[in-house]
């Protein structure tokens, strides 16, 4: 989808974005990896020159509770699914189009030449407070003491 800058106002092309949005069904996180691999037997039609290796073999790859998930999938599973993966796909896209069309805006909003990592805070309204000279110190434990 192109960037507001193609005459769209920001709720126009925010409007898109929603529109799409609506149209994306079931989605399924994490990777997909095909590969296909060799056996190493002698015998096997894997090592021939040129090799037919095994496979394909489908994995898919997410995070469950900071954990690191694999399953592996059939062909046919892989193809019922894999439109449910390119809709995560696009998903994130459009997040990530979305959250810079409302960086874009806010950066126009507020009057800030641009808001992006890296560039200075804009200033500040009030000052930042320091630590205070007059808030008491907790008191030493006896294994703070030197020997």
């Amino acid at each position: 989808m192109p960037a507001p800058d193609d005459g769209r106002s920001a709720a126009q092309a925010r409007a898109a974005i929603q529109a799409a949005l609506g149209q994306i069904g079931f989605c399924l996180p994490g990777t997909i990896t095909i590969r296909r691999a060799r056996c190493g037997k002698p015998p096997c039609a894997c090592t021939a020159d040129p090799p037919a290796l095994h496979g394909p073999y489908i994995q898919w790859t997410r995070t469950v509770h900071g954990k690191t998930v694999t399953r592996p999938l059939t062909p046919a599973q892989y193809q019922a699914y894999a439109p449910w993966f390119a809709n995560a796909r696009r998903l994130r896209a459009l997040a990530t189009e979305l959250q810079a069309l409302s960086l874009k805006e806010m950066a126009r909003a507020e009057g800030w030449a641009t808001i992006t990592p890296g560039t200075p805070a804009p200033p500040r309204t009030r000052p930042v407070r320091g630590p205070n000279p007059d808030y008491p110190k907790p008191p030493k434990t006896p294994g703070d003491q030197p020997a």
